[in-house]
């Protein structure tokens, strides 16, 4: 292990008052909060990758809170009252979000989410509960959220009528997680990357934390580690992975606003003039329960399939670039927020939810201290 200065260890790693583990969009926000809470307080965010690992910064940029026939699944586990709650929050954190970092910055759009089906049945399902769930989310959004629209961007393969939710957005995740990463150190936070903490033992004055580089103590301890969070904690939370590619540009690219199908398992939108599409985790449930960065030929495969024959019939596309992000998923949509013990606190299981909800939780995370 590497031996640090004096200097080092007295600057960085002494008198800690609060540490968070995460440097993602649930970390940050909960920095900014401590660090308004208090003011004179040191604080430390430790984060494993040399960029935020988790979600944060690879996921598709959709500012949403749910396609119909999400929900309608939802339903099936949840109750109403549960359903319509996760969603207050998801748009209540949309527009945190919104509020801390500022429309233009994070270059929000409202540009409506289409949910496409590739088959009849699921469809006349969605239809038939329309109204019921614009019913249930009238009091959050005044009107109706869900309508039926013809397929305006002449996609493939797909039924001929989309299901429109007039309230999402998209956003530019890169932009965020830079704006967020640049108010957390001007409020005299300190971030340190490439540190991961390996284990750390709550002794009731305070935490002994254990990384790959240095080992020191702090008065309280917050895990925002989502995905990753099995390694340190015994919660309901299993990481899971998203595989996304993009193309490279696309001249006259008329796809607008942010896409689901089947169920919100894919997802697709236009950046810079890109297709950026991701999703097939439900080809292999098991193989993406994993906290590996990596690709599978099936899941990319069928990315490529589904772009070519689909979303860009008869063009020619190439794919640019390919990546994945870990999200933290359970059996229950609802965030981890909570004490673990005497000077240990967590905020996790976003459930792919993180741009939504991520400042809220984080928020959430700061007030339990």
């Amino acid at each position: 292990m590497l031996s640090y200065s004096y200097w080092e260890l007295k600057e960085w790693f002494t008198n800690i008052d609060f540490t968070i583990i995460g440097s993602g969009i649930v970390g940050l926000n909960c920095a900014l909060y401590l660090k308004k809470k208090y003011p004179k307080a040191k604080i430390v965010v430790l984060e494993k990758g040399v960029l935020p690992q988790g979600a944060s910064s690879k996921n598709a940029g959709f500012a949403c809170f749910g396609s119909l026939s999400e929900l309608i699944d939802d339903l099936k586990t949840h109750t109403e009252e549960e359903v319509f709650n996760l969603v207050k929050k998801r748009w209540e954190g949309l527009e945190l979000l919104r509020k801390n970092l500022g429309d233009k910055t994070i270059n929000f759009q409202q540009n409506q989410g289409y949910e496409l089906f590739l088959d009849s049945e699921l469809f006349n399902q969605c239809i038939e509960k329309k109204e019921s769930i614009n019913a249930l989310l009238s009091p959050l959004f005044k009107r109706p959220v869900f309508k039926k629209e013809d397929n305006i961007f002449k996609f493939r393969n797909i039924h001929n009528n989309y299901i429109t939710n007039i309230f999402e957005g998209q956003i530019d995740t890169g932009k965020m997680v830079v704006e967020l990463l640049s108010k957390v150190l001007k409020s005299g936070v300190q971030i340190i990357n490439a540190t991961e903490v390996v284990e750390f033992h709550d002794d009731l004055n305070g935490v002994s934390i254990k990384t790959n580089r240095v080992d020191f103590i702090t008065k309280k301890l917050l895990l925002a580690t989502n995905g990753f969070s099995q390694s340190l904690l015994s919660e309901e939370v299993k990481p899971a992975r998203a595989q996304v590619l993009i193309t490279k540009p696309i001249k006259n690219l008329a796809i607008k606003g942010t896409f689901h199908l089947d169920k919100g398992y894919y997802y697709f939108r236009n950046i810079d003039n890109r297709v950026l599409f991701g999703g097939g985790r439900n080809l292999d449930f098991i193989t993406e329960e994993t906290t590996r960065f990596e690709q599978t030929e099936l899941i990319q495969n069928k990315l490529e399939e589904i772009l070519k024959e689909t979303i860009l019939p008869g063009q020619k596309v190439e794919i640019e670039h390919r990546w994945s992000g870990i999200m933290g998923v359970g059996n229950q949509k609802k965030a981890i927020v909570k004490q673990i013990s005497n000077n240990v606190y967590c905020g996790i299981r976003l459930g792919g939810m993180g741009v939504a909800i991520g400042s809220i939780v984080g928020k959430e995370l700061a007030e339990l201290v």
